[in-house]
């Protein structure tokens, strides 16, 4: 319990109560990490449920405030890492000199740009799959949505737990070094768990979720060694927002071949 509260504390601005951090707390908070996911999925697929069956609205406003409620629910920390990635890698300088960027608080113009890319990007795709739901296919959509949510942090806790560390201080830095491979077999049981459990619901739609976010992971595997010598919390972050978008993405592709 008090890794699950240290999880939602840390990930997302739901008001927990206050925990002292330990050892074996910090160790299996990245086992509770899907958890947030998954609250963050149920949040996001009620919303479409709402929003389509509901109110029947398809608009641009539904959109929008589809694109933002993970954003707001998390606090914008994976977008924060996301911004800070973009800007360290289109920088094409050396490894120490994009892990420098990371650190800098400054925003730069491929941070703004790429989050403007990203948003229209998501608010497209998000317009158009509220259209599918009013088409009472309710079920065949909101139950792959909210996996989306779970599978990226299933991913980005296992990228915790056996990637290479680009730095050896920061907060994955400090979560990573109270990790075993057991927090990797539970994430792996847990991923296993609710992958299945989406498949009953709608088979198709999630094999493709599932087939994309483990072409991300192995893209991010191979990103975050290359460019800046391991992960680091932000490029966790970047990893977990370009997850989401593209499982959106070929959610949306699929959706409209499946019409």
């Amino acid at each position: 319990m008090r890794a699950l509260i240290i999880a939602f504390s840390t990930y997302s601005r739901v008001p927990m109560p206050h925990v002292n951090f330990n050892e074996k707390s910090m160790r299996y908070c990245m086992c509770c990490f899907p958890i947030v996911g998954l609250f963050i999925g149920a949040c996001e697929a009620a919303l479409y449920y709402l929003f389509a069956s509901v109110f029947h609205m398809s608009g641009m406003f539904a959109a929008c405030v589809l694109t933002v409620a993970p954003v707001l629910i998390t606090g914008g920390i994976h977008l924060d890492g996301y911004m800070d990635t973009m800007d360290a890698k289109h920088s094409y300088k050396s490894k120490e000199e994009k892990l420098a960027i990371l650190k800098d608080p400054h925003l730069g113009a491929f941070a703004v740009i790429s989050a403007m890319v990203y948003f229209v990007l998501y608010v497209g795709a998000t317009y158009q799959m509220l259209t599918y739901l009013e088409d009472g296919n309710v079920i065949k959509m909101v139950v792959p949505i909210a996996y989306i949510f779970v599978l990226e942090r299933v991913l980005s806790g296992l990228s915790v737990v056996l990637f290479p560390k680009a730095k050896k201080d920061g907060m994955l830095a400090a979560t990573a070094c109270q990790a075993d491979r057991k927090v990797a077999v539970i994430l792996v049981i847990l991923g296993l768990i609710f992958t299945a459990v989406s498949a009953i619901a709608c088979p198709v739609r999630t094999m493709v979720i599932a087939g994309t976010g483990l072409i991300c992971f192995a893209r991010y595997r191979v990103m975050s060694e290359k460019l800046f010598g391991g992960t680091t919390g932000d490029l966790a972050g970047e990893f977990l927002q370009t997850t989401e978008l593209l499982c959106i993405l070929m959610l949306f592709v699929c959706s409209e071949i499946m019409k």
